[in-house]
Formats: C-alpha cells, structure tokens, sequence
C-alpha cells in the first residue's frame, strides 16, 4: 500500500439492477412511481402530525422524524437509480460514491434509533402509564431524537474516513445501484481488515443493540398484556403498537435476510434484491402501515380532507 493512499480511480461504475434491456422501461416507471408515493406518503405524515394538535405527542413526534429519515434514506439512492435506468449513464465521481456511502449509512442507522426509541415510547406507555407525561417529556424526547443524529453522523464518518483512505487501483465496476460500503471494500487494493472490523463493531452498536432493546421493551409489554384481564384492554394494547410492530418486522427482516442468511446461489442479485426491500419498499410502506392502523392518522387525514372540501366551497 503506498504511503499517499490516492486512488487511482476517479470514477466508478454502477451496474444496477440485474434486469434485461427490455424491461428497463417497465422498472423504471415502477420505481419511479413507488418513490414518488415513498415521497408524498412521508410528506404526508410529516404534515398531518404539524397540523393537528392531537398528534403533538412523543409517539407522533418519532413518527415524524422517521417519516422524514424515510424520505431522505430513499432519496440517496433512488434518484441515482432511475437517472442511470433512463440515461444508461452509469459513472458516479469518487467522491460523489464516498458521499453516497456516507449519507446511506446515516439514514440506516438513524431508521434503527428511531424506531427503538418508538419502541421505548410504547414500553413506557404500556408499563408505566402513570409516568408516562413524566419519562416521556418533551427535553427526553429531543434528547432521544438529537442522539440518534449524533451517533448514526459519527458511525457514517467513521466508515467514510476508513473508506476514503483506501486504495482502489484498477477495477471501478460495483455490481450495485448504489454505492454500498462492502461491494466498495471488495473492489479496494488496499488492505480492509481494519474496515471489517468497524463494519462489524458498529454494525453491533447501531443495529444489533437497538434490536435487542427492543426485543425487550416488547418482552415487557407482552408480559404487561398478559396480565391486562380484559379483552378490550389486550386490543388497545395491540392496536397502540401493532403499526410499529410491522415497522420493525419490515426493517430488521430485511436486514437479517441481507447480512445473516446469506444466499449460495446468485449472491450479488440476492444482495440487490434484499437491499431493494429496505431502501425502496420499506419506506414506501410505512405511510400505508401508519395510516391505514392508525385512528388518529386516519381522523386527521379525514380532518384535513374535511377542511380542503369546505374551504373549496
């Protein structure tokens, strides 16, 4: 490895999506309409949350903030897609691709603070309902969102520093629609031990601790339900946490078919099609998940229907 560490590459290439020439047009149209709905749908959200003061609660306020994380985490990688499904124009400059990985990681890791924080909101709301104004004030609650940006913004630098500091001597290809880190660290000359290390130490930090702690609020939420003697009150249990039970299930399912149970056969298209689900369709999803479960998402949309209707006539 030479002392300077420059890259010789000013540019790679991305293949994206392993589909026929054909069907370009079929795909393209497709995504660009579930990224336009993934764009409108979270927007939404973020709207009838600000204006409807019975949304103005610590449960809506994460809401908001994933709703937007959504946005954003799509947004990194989609558009780059589509121009390059449209254009054939498949180069992106080096440091364009070292701003993707960066921007990519954050949003990852900020969807996984944010939905265990949704996840110790519903504990404490479940478990401790008489403390709940208490736990669950307002300074906690942007404490819990301000550090969730803090650390997702330091684990990405983290990546993207190691990263940058490699070598990438011939080969520019990524086998990718995006510029994912372990596809970037297999093209790399340099030595990666180091980054594999911080990949799975952090990887540990940001979405396997989160994922057990919320294991475990919703072990003490099933174990507070369980002890509810009435059916009425096990429903508006259920009801309270079911959309965020389904946030979690997509998140964290794709993830685990992504990292753990990796495929032996057309591994890089398995790779593809599971980072399709939580980069594309997870986001997408999660405005239909919130406001077709929800009550106050649908009183409020109805509520804003309403006045759009009346002020129309």
């Amino acid at each position: 490895m030479r002392p300077d560490n420059q890259s010789s590459v000013s540019e790679f290439l991305l293949l994206g999506l392993p589909i026929r020439p054909e069907q370009q047009g079929v795909f393209f149209a497709l995504f660009l309409g579930m990224y336009l709905t993934t764009v409108l749908g979270n927007l939404l959200i973020i709207l009838l949350i600000r204006l409807d003061s019975r949304l103005h609660t610590p449960m809506y306020f994460f809401l908001s903030h994933l709703a937007f994380t959504d946005v954003t985490f799509s947004s990194v990688t989609v558009p780059k897609m589509l121009i390059n499904m449209k254009t054939q124009h498949l180069s992106i400059p080096f440091e364009g691709c070292i701003s993707q990985t960066y921007f990519f990681i954050v949003f990852a890791d900020l969807d996984s603070f944010l939905i265990t924080s949704m996840a110790y909101d519903r504990y404490v709301a479940i478990c401790h309902p008489l403390q709940y104004t208490t736990i669950m004030s307002q300074s906690v609650c942007v404490m819990l969102v301000a550090g969730s940006w803090v650390i997702a913004c330091a684990c990405a630098l983290l990546h993207t520093l190691l990263l940058a500091r490699l070598s990438f001597c011939a080969d520019n290809t990524i086998p990718h629609f995006f510029c994912d880190l372990a596809a970037l660290l297999k093209l790399s000359c340099s030595d990666t031990s180091l980054n594999q290390l911080i990949i799975f130490t952090v990887g540990l930090i940001a979405i396997m601790l989160p994922f057990l702690c919320i294991l475990v609020s919703y072990g003490h939420i099933g174990a507070t339900i369980l002890r509810v003697p009435s059916t009425k009150g096990i429903y508006k249990a259920l009801s309270t946490c079911g959309s965020h039970l389904s946030v979690v299930t997509l998140y964290y399912g794709t993830i685990i078919v992504l990292y753990f149970l990796p495929s032996s056969d057309n591994t890089n298209d398995h790779d593809i099609v599971a980072s399709l689900l939580y980069t594309v369709i997870t986001p997408m999803l999660n405005p239909f998940i919130y406001s077709l479960r929800n009550k106050d998402m649908k009183g409020a949309l109805r509520k804003l229907l309403s006045k759009k209707t009346y002020s129309s006539n």
